[in-house]
């Protein structure tokens, strides 16, 4: 997906300025799981990769992540069934309220 196509996404629902990053793996002129896809959080936000959580829609997304060391999180909509071939996220909910809870869990 190109970041227009992400933008266009991000402003059809409502969230421009939530994030000051858009960032896609088509930047880097790679796919997932490529590292360089990951790495793109670590330049734009200059933080270590433990203080980065990796959100993913699609498990596959998240096992990506999980081998470049990324903590996760799986937003799991239709309660499909775990990917075999990674560890499972560092945490997983139906939406993005149980996101929040993971991420602010006194809230």
């Amino acid at each position: 997906m190109t970041e227009e196509m992400l933008r266009t996404g991000i402003r059809a629902n409502g969230l421009d300025g939530v994030s000051e990053h858009v960032l896609s793996a088509d930047r880097v002129r790679a796919h997932k799981p490529d590292p360089r896809a990951y790495a793109m959080a670590l330049d734009a936000f200059g933080l270590p990769r433990a203080e980065i959580l990796f959100v993913s829609f699609a498990d596959w997304d998240g096992a990506g992540a999980e081998w470049f060391w990324y903590p996760t999180f799986w937003v799991n909509r239709i309660a499909a069934p775990p990917e075999e071939i990674a560890p499972p996220a560092d945490g997983a909910g139906p939406d993005l309220a149980a996101l929040a809870a993971f991420v602010l869990p006194s809230a």
